[in-house]
């Protein structure tokens, strides 16, 4: 029997409760998952490629399932078809996700026809969580601890200078 092996990329900047959840389920669905870890060009990202490496390793190794972070820089159903995948892992928040995931999948299925593209809702409570907007609210002052698990809510603290826990005092408005 062959080894069925999924692909869950991003850019992790930072990973957060909602990718950790889509980590876990997926897990479950494939023999071994990788977790590619990449840059995008259209985004700025907070930490470095390194800093994203160890984050997401540190954050999934207590999930059960055989997981693998690696980094990538290349178009991703190349990647996937180097790591022997069957699948392409990707989380879900909303319909606007699914219109963009869906035209990804169908670009990726022209490139190669042997690997799904396999969707997950993302967790209901979950829903709404975005590196995107995690980085804002802390950029701002905000608290992320809802948002991420406590090390990364730590890591973005001490990126940003801050002290980890303590959200900056907003002025009255």
């Amino acid at each position: 029997m062959t080894e069925r092996v999924g692909v869950y990329p991003g850019t992790f900047d930072p990973i957060t409760l909602g990718h950790i959840d889509i980590v876990r389920r997926g897990a479950h669905l494939v023999d071994r998952l990788v977790i590619g870890v990449t840059t995008n060009p259209a985004k700025e990202p907070m930490f470095s490629l390194p800093e994203r490496l160890e984050m997401v390793r540190r954050e999934v190794a207590d999930i059960a399932g055989n997981i693998k972070v690696v980094e990538f820089d290349s178009l991703l159903m190349d990647f996937a078809e180097a790591q022997g995948a069957s699948l392409i892992l990707r989380g879900l928040r909303a319909v606007a996700d699914f219109e963009y995931e869906y035209q990804m999948a169908g670009m990726n299925q022209q490139l190669n026809d042997k690997i799904e593209t396999v969707f997950l809702m993302a967790d209901v409570s979950l829903q709404p969580i975005a590196s995107r907007l995690v980085k804002e609210i802390a950029r701002y002052g905000g608290a992320i601890d809802k948002f991420v698990p406590p090390a990364v809510a730590a890591d973005v603290a001490a990126h940003l200078g801050r002290n980890p826990g303590v959200a900056r005092e907003r002025s009255p408005r």
